[in-house]
């Protein structure tokens, strides 16, 4: 007789393009045939969840992207030019000098509307990965989690529209327009939860897998203005609050991201590898899940499982 596995929740962890190694992730989970009982992303992690959780294989999703990114719509978008305006390969005066633009160009827009990129606008790129389904109607159940600008709580959709869900959690402060919804004001779930490690657990797993595609947090060039010390504090500050999170899952998986700035595109197919490395590298740890049934029993993995258990709730809409 064939033992029922435990519950095993993902959670898929924000980061811009720093997600795209979630793909080379699932497709080693895949291939290794370890069961998903939920999948639960932030941001970029929702975006990849959401589409992988409809049914899209990893390697369509990594077709999809090439053709994307190779599109004359992402090649002349806003984002593109935020990926630019970062760019530190610049050399020579008249690169310095665009460099410069670009970066008080970006700077100004940002003090006179509530984000570079309308809502309307990042939509289309959501499209071309989020099919227009209801959550609810995903192969593998699936959530998204987004912060609410008015009351400050955490989100958690489990129904609806999963354009809409993936949408609101990927709605980078500044950089997106925050989505609103009923009496909701919706921005990326990353200012809360960079991995929703705890979500995943209030979905009635008994054990999660986390990934985590948050940037090095050695520091990799000189503080030299206002933007570059607050940039830096604010990364200092996400990736304690990480820590917490992840202090709750039973596995985390870290691919090598280094310090890859989130707009930072043009690196898809190497992140993708990352991702199946540092899967391939867990792979051990995340079997020793299947069994379950000592880890379960321990005195040690009981107090364990106590303590992640005492979490806050969440607001499901």
């Amino acid at each position: 007789m064939t033992m029922k596995h435990p519950k095993i929740g993902l959670a898929l962890g924000g980061g811009g393009a720093r997600g795209f190694a979630h793909i080379g992730v699932l497709r080693v989970l895949e291939q290794e045939k370890i069961p998903l009982d939920v999948i639960v992303g932030t941001s970029s992690g929702a975006l990849v969840g959401g589409a992988y959780a409809y049914g899209i294989s990893p390697d369509e999703l990594e077709r999809t992207i090439t053709r994307y990114l190779d599109s004359q719509e992402f090649q002349t978008s806003v984002i593109n030019a935020l990926r630019n305006a970062q760019d530190k390969k610049d050399r020579g005066l008249v690169a310095r000098i665009q460099h410069f633009v670009k970066n008080k160009f970006i700077l100004l827009q940002a003090l006179f509307k509530p984000g570079l990129l309308s809502a309307g606008d990042f939509q289309s790129m959501i499209n071309t990965f989020i099919p227009d389904i209801s959550i609810q109607d995903t192969r593998i159940p699936f959530r998204a989690v987004a912060t609410d600008l008015v009351s400050g709580r955490q989100i958690v959709f489990s129904e609806g529209s999963l354009r809409e869900a993936v949408m609101a959690s990927s709605a980078v402060p500044g950089a997106i327009q925050p989505v609103k919804k009923d009496k909701y004001l919706l921005s990326d779930g990353g200012i809360m939860a960079a991995v929703p490690v705890t979500a995943t657990l209030n979905q009635g797993v008994e054990h999660v897998i986390a990934v985590s595609v948050e940037k090095d947090l050695t520091l990799d060039e000189e503080l030299k203005a206002i933007q570059d010390i607050f940039i830096r504090a604010n990364d200092i500050t996400s990736h304690y609050l990480s820590s917490y999170e992840l202090s709750r899952a039973d596995v985390v998986i870290r691919p090598r991201v280094g310090t890859m700035h989130w707009t930072d595109f043009t690196n898809a197919g190497p992140l993708i590898r990352e991702g199946e490395q540092a899967a391939r590298e867990s792979m051990e740890e995340i079997r020793f899940l299947l069994p379950g049934i000592r880890k379960w029993f321990t005195p040690k993995y009981l107090a364990k499982r106590l303590r992640k258990r005492a979490r806050p709730a969440d607001i499901f809409v």
